[in-house]
């Protein structure tokens, strides 16, 4: 096995590179960002072809973004590390983290565009993820100190590079920093404007008939579970014939590749880990809620809402996976209703489960990561990282190549994991 050693330079602070666009000297969290303050995120976009000096270029294009998005280069004031609750974003122009760092391998060496049905991150992948980033520190609670985005980008030794992005996810979701991403990319290439206006201000923003608040809390009041990071690949094979026999059944109704991996990955994991076919599990996804909520075009804070799938264990590990996509399609159609009257907010029904009892599935496909350009073409492979602890069992759909869509996973205990991976082989 190749030794990899990844060598970083002193970090530095990048600022706006000339006055904001629009300034604003403090904005107001929404209902959406309050509850993922303190919450960290980080993405990793692997490239494989190169560009000139790319750690200077996209240091540069970043200076010229938060021009645009100049809250970013701010501070989360009202709170933090001294106990009491983070109010707004405070736009001080104090900068974003950056450092530049160098791997002494090729990229393909690493392996982190191998897709493969093997368990990669146990042995390669997530100690170098470790290393690929800067992270806020785990044991303390944010501080007000602290940047709300931290950029790293690694060069390897054939030219490609990685570029990994660790944000407060309290300031942006994911659509919201694909898209500062792809705003990155494009003053780096030299564009003189981003192609999107940046939205952050919004007050016009409809908040779900749910009580946002109470369903964050409720989520976050759950058992916290440490489970082992799994990389793998769901077949492009299978989620076709899933495809296939779902509009066979549904007299030509379609259903999504998430909709697909999403009842793979509940049944598999619940087969993995039932202990008694009566108790509840529930599958729970975020969803963009831009639309219903009336956001601006360009709005990146978050703007996301939870949808929760209930049924007993047995149903979901013996039944039909045509189903599954059924109940998760319904699931997906009541996103309007909790933006009327007609809402509600399953406190009850997750009040009722542990954290081991829900699985979370996310998707990354389509949130703006996978169209960022620094000069070289869009990224081969879009990967995620957690060094918390999470209150949900969480597997994220990061990417989809040739082979199939490649999932992220932390959604079964170190005891799970073997038969989990071995009811993902069955099924395929």
């Amino acid at each position: 096995m190749v030794s990899i050693v990844v060598s970083k330079s002193s970090p530095v602070v990048v600022r706006p590179s000339s006055e904001p666009v629009t300034s604003t000297g403090k904005i107001n969290l929404s209902a959406y960002d309050f509850y993922h303050v303190g919450m960290a995120t980080t993405a990793f976009l692997v490239f494989q072809h190169p560009i000139q000096k790319p750690a200077e270029t996209i240091k540069w294009g970043l200076s010229r973004a938060l021009v645009h998005y100049h809250p970013l280069s701010g501070r989360l004031l009202g709170g933090g590390g001294g106990g009491g609750e983070v109010h707004h974003i405070s736009c001080t122009g104090n900068g974003v983290l950056f450092v530049a760092a160098s791997a002494n391998v090729a990229i393909e060496d690493a392996k982190l565009s191998e897709h493969d049905h093997q368990s990669l991150a146990a042995t390669t992948t997530r100690p170098l993820l470790d290393h690929l980033a800067v992270y806020y520190p785990a044991a303390e609670a944010y501080r007000d100190s602290d940047p709300l985005v931290m950029m790293q980008v690694t060069e390897f030794s054939s030219g490609g590079f990685v570029v990994g992005v660790t944000w407060n996810h309290g300031v942006a979701d994911g659509v919201g920093m694909g898209q500062f991403l792809q705003a990155v990319g494009e003053l780096s290439r030299g564009l003189p404007s981003p192609s999107v206006p940046a939205v952050r201000l919004d007050d016009s923003l409809a908040v779900t008939s749910s009580n946002v608040g109470a369903v964050q809390q409720a989520y976050m009041s759950l058992q916290l579970t440490d489970n082992a990071l799994l990389d793998f690949t769901v077949p492009s094979s299978l989620i076709g014939r899933i495809k296939d026999e779902f509009r066979r059944d549904s007299g030509g109704r379609t259903c999504t590749v998430f909709e697909a991996i999403s009842a793979v990955l509940w049944q598999c994991r619940t087969r993995a880990v039932i202990s008694d076919p009566k108790a509840p599990t529930g599958l729970i996804f975020p969803a963009n809620a831009r639309k219903y909520a009336r956001a601006k075009d360009g709005y990146y804070g978050n703007c996301v809402t939870a949808q929760l799938v209930m049924a007993e264990s047995g149903r979901v590990a013996n039944g039909d996976l045509m189903e599954l996509v059924r109940m998760i399609q319904g699931a997906k159609e009541q996103i309007p209703d909790k933006f009327s009257k007609r809402g509600s907010c399953n406190l009850e029904e997750i009040r009722a489960l542990t954290g081991y009892d829900l699985l979370c599935v996310t998707c990354w496909r389509k949130l703006g990561f996978e169209c960022t350009d620094f000069g070289g073409g869009v990224p081969a492979r879009v990967m995620s990282h957690c060094q918390q602890v999470l209150a949900l069992p969480i597997c994220q759909i990061t990417s989809t190549g040739k082979h199939g869509s490649c999932v992220m996973s932390g959604c079964v205990k170190d005891d799970h994991a073997h038969a989990f991976l071995a009811e993902l082989a069955r099924i395929n």
